[in-house]
């Protein structure tokens, strides 16, 4: 089995497990070898303190020792997504619709595959971006490779809502 289908079957057992206790699962990275490790990226309504993190950790920890999904050893953690939380998921993009994002795509787009600018829409099938220079770029999810909110400080939030604005 390769490591992205047992990410996969990783995320179909432990998603409604985290649901159960009332966390979304923004994001799971898994690593293997020696020092294998497990690490998600868990939300809840009003964020995530460490209390959260801690209270998750423990529950996960038995549920995956019962569960026992991986054979070898590794490393359990758990982690708010932060302030340049990943956007995996289409409902992320939706709710996060006129913030600043990064997105990097699978394959050339409009002469790139890195973007950055306001997420104006999220749509069906695909999002809008305004780039920093003013134009727009529609980016398929299915080309999307990694996306992210983007913290660029006050001076330049101000200046991209103004583009956003039409200013």
């Amino acid at each position: 089995m390769s490591r992205e289908e047992t990410r996969d079957d990783l995320i179909k057992l432990i998603e409604p497990y985290l649901e159960e206790l009332g966390f979304e699962l923004v994001h799971l990275d898994y690593v293997v070898g020696k020092h294998g490790q497990l690490k998600l990226y868990i939300d809840t309504d009003g964020g995530v303190t460490i209390d959260h993190c801690e209270e998750v950790s423990r529950a996960l920890s038995d549920f995956l020792d019962i569960k026992d999904p991986i054979p070898h050893a590794y490393t359990l953690e758990i982690s708010s997504p932060g302030i340049e939380r990943p956007l995996t998921k289409k409902e992320h993009f939706i709710r996060f619709q006129g913030e600043k994002v990064k997105v990097k795509t699978r394959q050339m787009l409009a002469g790139s595959k890195n973007f950055s600018g306001i997420l104006q829409n999220a749509g069906d099938e695909s999002i809008e971006v305004i780039k920093e220079d003013g134009s727009t770029v529609q980016i398929p999810y299915d080309l999307i490779d990694r996306a992210n909110l983007w913290y660029t400080g006050p001076e330049k939030d101000k200046d991209l809502k103004d583009r956003k604005k039409g200013g």
